[in-house]
C-alpha cells in the first residue's frame, strides 16, 4: 500500500501532508511554499496555471483566474448570489441550478476546478515522496452539507485520487493538537476561521480517543470577508474623493483585493499600514492612485461586526454540548485569520481572559491531522479512535410542510436511524420523500437535499399502510435514505449527491481529461524548459561572438547560425517535444565547436590567455587541448562543424557553454493540472439503529 497523503482544501490556501516515522510533515510546493494559493489561471492558449503562478497573473487575468471556488461547490444558484457578485470571472447555472464557472468559451464545475487544485497538490505530494499518490484524506468544514461532501469527494476523485475519509477541520486540527497529548484527558474547542468558512467544535479527548460532543459554524463567513471589508472601505473613499466608482473595473477590484490581504496581514504585528496603489484607474484629467494609511483600530472597526459573528456558534456550540466557558481547559486556533489581535481578544474575553492555545500552527494544522487520520486508516498509527457528529438535524417533510427530524445533530457518525410513517390520502398509492437538512420547525426553512418516489403502494385508507423510512449515515458524513412499503416490500432510496448532476460516467469522463490535462501541463513544462535552455544558449552565443568572434572562422560562424535558426524555427512551433529537444542538443554541441576554436586560437597565441596550471612554476600533467581528436580538428581553425559534432556525439552532454555574463532570467514555468405527489402523514412509530444509543432522542 502507498503513501495516504492528507489535504486541507482550503477557499484560500490549500495545504498537503503525509506521514513519516509516525508524525505529520507538510509537503512543501513546487514553488518552495508550505501551503497553495487555491486558484487556477486559464492563459489565452489554454494553458493552466495553479497555486502560486496563477496569483501572481490574477490581476492582469482577473476574468479567467478562478478562486473561492470552495464557496461555490455543492450548492444552488439562488443560494450564492452574493457569493457570485464578489468574483471577477463569470459564474453561469449548472445543471440542478448550481454554479458553474465561464472561461471562454468552455464550463467548468466547481468539482473540476477543485480537482486541478488537488491534482497540484498531489503533484508536489509525488515529488517530494518519489512515488506515485493514489489515495487520500481530504478535509471539509463541519458545516457542509451533505452536497458539498459528496462534491469535495467527487473532485478527489476527478483529480486521480481515492478518498478514503472526508473529515471536518476542526476535528483534523484536534487530531494534530492532541496526538501527543494522548494520554492527558481534556475537554477542548476548536476555532477554525478560514479562508470563507468558520466552525467550531468541542471535544473530549482521552486514552487515544477524539470525541466531537458538538459542532456549530458559519459556511458565509471567513478571512475573504474581511479583506472585502477594507476592500469596501478603500473603493469607498476613493469614490468620495475622486467620483470614480471601482466596483465594475475587474482589474482593479483583483488590486484591491491583494492590496487588502496585505493590509489586514500587515495589520496582525503593526499598528498601521499604507496602502498604495498607483495607476488604479484613469479619469480624462489623468492617470489615478490611491495612497492611503489604516490603522489598526480603523481595521478593528470594519471588521467587528465579523468578529462579534463568531461569538454565537461559540455559544451554541457549548449550549448543545452542555457546557459552560469554563468547562473547556484549551482552547485551539484554526486558520490564519485567527492571527488577528481582534479575534483573539474577542475569544480570550469570551472565556474569562483564557489564553488560547499556540502550540499548533494555524495554517497547517488542518492538513496535519488529515495525515494523522490517513496514518489511522493505513495502519500506521494505533490507538487512535476518532469520533465525529453530524452538523445539522436530518429528516423528511411531512404533511402540512412540516419537518420531522429522523437523526439529531451532534449524532456520532456513522450512524443509521429509522422511522415509520403512513399516508395522508385514502386510496394513495404512492408517496415522495422529499428529504431536507436544517433546524428549523417549517419544510421550507430548512435546505432540500433531494427527493424521490415511492411508488406502488396497494390502495388502502390513509393510516393504513406502513412506510418505513431509513437514514444511514456513513464515517464521511455522505447520507443516504430509503423508503420501504412493508405491505408489499417494495423499496427506493436515494444517496444524496446534489452536486451538480454528475453522474459516475461524467465523473470519469472528467478524471481522464484531469489526466490529459496533467500530461499536457508535463509537456507545456518541458517546452518552457528547453525555452529557458534555449534563451541561455542565445545569449552566451551573442556574447561569445560580441567578445571574440574574430577568433572563429566564417564557416563555422555560418554553420553555428544555421543551427540557431533551426532551433528558433522549431521553438516557434509546429514540431513536438522531442525533435525541439533534439534540435537544442545540437545546437549546444555546435556552441561546443565555436568554444574549442575560441580556445585555440587562444592558445596559439592569438590574444586569449589560457592557464595551464605552470604559472607558479607546479608541473602541469594537463591534457594537451590538441590531444582529443575532435581538437585536433580545430587546430588549423578550418573546422568542419558536421565531423566536429559527430566526433563530440555524447561526449559533451554533460558540458555547460562558458558564459561571459549572467543570461536572462528564465520564464515562470506552469503548474502540474420532482414528481408530485402527497407527502406523508405525522410519524406513528419510531425504531433506531444508530451505532451509539441516544437516550435523548425522542424518538427512541
Amino acid at each position: 500500500m502507498g503513501k495516504v497523503i492528507g489535504i486541507d482544501l482550503g477557499t484560500t490556501n490549500s495545504c498537503v501532508a503525509v506521514l513519516e516515522g509516525g508524525q505529520p510533515v507538510v509537503i512543501t510546493n513546487s514553488e518552495g511554499g508550505r501551503t497553495t494559493p487555491s486558484m487556477v489561471g486559464f492563459g489565452k492558449s489554454g494553458e493552466r496555471l495553479v497555486g502560486q503562478l496563477a496569483k501572481r497573473q490574477a490581476v492582469t487575468n482577473a476574468e479567467n483566474t478562478v478562486f473561492s471556488i470552495k464557496r461555490f461547490i455543492g450548492r444552488r444558484w439562488e443560494d450564492t448570489e452574493e457569493e457570485r457578485s464578489r468574483v471577477p470571472y463569470k459564474c453561469v447555472m449548472g445543471r440542478d441550478n448550481t454554479v458553474n464557472v465561464q472561461i471562454r468559451d468552455r464550463t467548468h464545475t466547481p468539482q473540476e476546478v477543485s480537482a486541478m487544485i488537488l491534482q497540484k497538490l498531489k503533484q508536489d505530494a509525488e515529488a517530494y515522496l518519489g512515488e506515485s499518490v493514489y489515495q487520500a484524506v481530504i478535509t471539509v468544514p463541519a458545516y457542509f452539507t451533505d452536497a458539498q461532501r459528496q462534491a469535495t469527494k467527487d473532485a478527489g476523485t476527478i483529480a486521480g485520487l481515492e478518498v478514503l475519509r472526508i473529515v471536518n477541520e476542526p476535528t483534523a486540527a484536534a487530531l494534530s493538537y492532541g496526538l501527543d497529548k494522548q494520554e492527558l484527558d481534556r475537554k477542548i474547542l476548536v476555532f477554525d476561521l478560514g479562508g470563507g468558512t468558520f466552525d467550531v467544535s468541542i471535544l473530549q479527548l482521552g486514552d487515544g480517543v477524539f470525541e466531537v460532543n458538538a459542532t456549530a459554524g458559519n459556511n458565509h463567513l471567513g478571512g475573504d470577508d474581511f479583506d472585502n471589508a477594507i476592500v469596501r472601505w478603500i473603493a469607498d473613499a476613493f469614490r468620495e474623493k475622486e467620483g470614480i466608482d471601482l466596483s465594475g473595473d475587474k482589474m482593479a477590484l483583483q488590486r484591491l483585493r491583494e492590496a487588502a490581504e496585505r493590509a489586514k496581514i500587515e495589520l496582525s504585528s503593526a499598528h498601521k499600514t499604507t496602502i498604495n496603489l498607483p495607476f488604479i484607474t484613469a479619469s480624462d484629467t489623468g492617470p489615478k492612485q490611491i495612497e492611503t494609511v489604516l490603522t489598526r483600530p480603523e481595521f478593528e472597526q470594519l471588521v467587528k461586526p465579523l468578529v462579534d459573528a463568531t461569538i454565537e456558534p461559540v455559544i451554541q456550540a457549548l449550549n448543545d454540548a452542555g457546557l459552560e466557558p469554563n468547562d473547556i481547559e484549551h482552547i485551539i486556533l484554526v486558520g490564519g485569520s485567527t492571527r488577528i489581535p481582534a479575534v483573539q481578544k474577542a475569544v480570550s474575553d469570551y472565556f474569562g481572559g483564557k489564553a488560547p492555545d499556540r502550540s499548533v500552527n494555524p495554517d497547517e494544522a488542518v492538513a496535519t491531522g488529515a495525515a494523522i487520520q490517513a496514518g489511522v486508516l493505513g495502519g500506521e498509527v494505533k490507538d487512535v479512535l476518532l469520533l465525529d457528529v453530524t452538523p445539522l438535524s436530518l429528516g423528511i417533510e411531512t404533511l402540512g410542510e412540516v419537518f420531522t427530524k429522523i437523526i439529531d445533530r451532534n449524532t456520532t457518525i456513522p450512524t443509521s436511524k429509522s422511522q415509520m410513517f403512513s399516508t395522508a390520502t385514502d386510496g394513495q398509492t404512492s408517496v415522495e420523500v422529499h428529504v431536507l437538512q436544517g433546524e428549523r420547525a417549517m419544510a421550507k426553512d430548512n435546505k432540500s437535499l433531494g427527493r424521490f418516489l415511492l411508488m406502488g403502494i396497494p390502495p388502502a385508507p390513509r393510516g393504513v399502510p406502513q412506510i418505513e423510512v431509513s437514514f444511514e449515515i456513513d464515517a464521511n458524513g455522505i447520507l443516504k435514505v430509503s423508503a420501504q412499503d412493508k405491505g408489499t416490500g417494495r423499496e427506493q432510496s436515494i444517496q444524496i449527491s446534489n452536486t451538480g448532476g454528475l453522474s459516475s460516467e461524467e465523473i470519469e469522463k472528467m478524471r481522464r481529461e484531469a489526466e490529459l490535462f496533467a500530461d499536457e501541463d508535463r509537456q507545456q513544462r518541458e517546452i518552457v524548459e528547453i525555452e529557458n535552455q534555449a534563451e541561455s544558449l542565445f545569449y552566451n552565443y551573442e556574447e561569445t561572438l560580441k567578445q571574440s568572434g574574430d577568433l572563429i572562422a566564417e564557416s563555422l560562424k555560418a554553420e553555428v547560425s544555421e543551427k540557431a535558426k533551426q532551433l528558433r524555427e522549431a521553438l516557434a512551433g509546429g514540431v513536438g517535444v522531442d525533435e525541439v529537444r533534439e534540435r537544442l542538443n545540437t545546437f549546444q554541441k555546435s556552441l561546443f565547436a565555436i568554444g574549442s576554436a575560441v580556445y585555440q586560437q587562444g592558445a596559439s597565441g592569438d590574444g586569449v590567455s589560457i592557464p595551464t596550471g605552470d604559472e607558479d612554476g607546479a608541473a602541469s600533467s594537463a591534457e594537451s587541448p590538441t590531444d582529443r581528436p575532435a581538437d585536433n580538428l580545430l587546430a588549423s581553425g578550418n573546422v568542419d562543424l558536421d565531423t566536429f559534432l559527430a566526433e563530440e556525439d555524447g561526449a559533451n552532454d554533460l558540458l555547460e557553454v562558458p558564459t561571459t555574463s549572467s543570461p536572462p532570467p528564465p520564464k515562470p514555468q506552469p503548474s502540474q493540472p420532482t414528481p408530485s405527489s402527497d407527502p406523508f402523514v405525522i410519524p406513528v412509530t419510531q425504531k433506531s439503529k444508530s451505532d451509539e444509543e441516544d437516550s435523548d432522542n425522542p424518538f427512541l
